[in-house]
């Protein structure tokens, strides 16, 4: 079970926040004893549109992994500049124990200019010596100052390009961030079951020409990208069959097995990528593999 404690204000300053914050921790811990045990500060690049789906992948996730998340809500349009804010502490109850564990969730609305330079809006609440995390819904605007800035202070950009638009081009895009931050796509851990499932298959699926992928577009490029890279050859064709998730794979027209397991929950996928604290080679390879068409 969680209890939560919240805070607003408008046209606020920072020092505003991490005072409401230190104040909701300190009544969390008024009843029983509770542990501030964050591992990572997680920033979430969440334009208007992406609200929902990111609250709702967030769900589920704060418990198993205890952290300060940052929503960083932009509204570059705004008629005025000033951030807004919405501050909230969660105490999970730890079975078996008398303590509970304490995580945040702070809500910054960027209005006007203020969301032109998040990185220094985003830099004092950043939890010192822990790794840093950001999510970015959507496709970044390549090349824009707020994807460099906040590039610049994160250890891990997890993006999903089956939000994207005209894959594999902006795939060129991601691969030159690669020297500058480890990177995980949550489209590219969605195919883990049916990569596994493929190199099952060996030696058989050496030898195959064409991949008809029944998924997404970014779910379809990645995988050839990884048959491409893993077997050391660019002649692999892809069809493409347009489906809202990854339901099947044929090699040369014919079926492929289908994997063991049910699809991972949102959530799950979000969980699992902020366990990963180094580069992936192989999705980097893979990636790489698409980027130049």
């Amino acid at each position: 079970m969680a209890s939560a404690l919240t805070w607003q204000g408008e046209d606020v300053r920072l020092s505003d926040v991490d005072k409401a914050l230190a104040r909701m921790r300190s009544e969390a811990a008024a009843d029983s004893p509770s542990m501030r045990t964050s591992v990572m500060t997680h920033i979430a690049w969440v334009p208007p549109a992406w609200i929902t789906p990111a609250k709702s992948a967030l769900e589920g996730m704060l418990e198993r992994h205890p952290s300060r998340t940052i929503l960083l809500v932009p509204e570059p349009d705004a008629g005025d500049s000033r951030i807004d804010a919405t501050a909230s502490v969660e105490r999970y109850e730890v079975p078996g124990a008398d303590r509970g564990v304490v995580t945040e969730v702070i809500e910054l609305e960027l209005r006007g200019s203020r969301a032109k330079a998040p990185a220094s809006v985003v830099a004092p609440l950043l939890i010192s010596d822990l790794p840093v995390f950001l999510r970015w819904r959507g496709e970044p605007t390549w090349g824009a100052q707020e994807l460099d800035q906040l590039v610049g202070i994160v250890d891990r950009l997890i993006v999903d390009s089956t939000e994207w638009d005209d894959v594999p081009y902006p795939y060129r895009h991601l691969a030159a961030l690669f020297p500058r931050a480890a990177c995980s796509d949550i489209a590219w851990a969605r195919t883990s079951r049916w990569r596994s499932l493929l190199a099952s298959l060996w030696p058989d699926v050496a030898d195959v020409g064409t991949i008809r992928v029944h998924g997404t577009a970014a779910q379809a490029w990645l995988l050839l990208g990884w048959l491409r890279s893993r077997l050391g050859r660019d002649d692999i064709e892809l069809e493409h069959v347009p489906e809202e998730k990854l339901t099947g794979i044929d090699l040369d027209g014919e079926p492929a097995p289908f994997p063991p397991g049910d699809p991972p929950l949102p959530s799950d996928v979000l969980s699992d990528e902020l366990e990963r604290y180094t580069p992936d080679p192989i999705y980097e390879s893979a990636v790489l593999a698409i980027a130049e068409r």
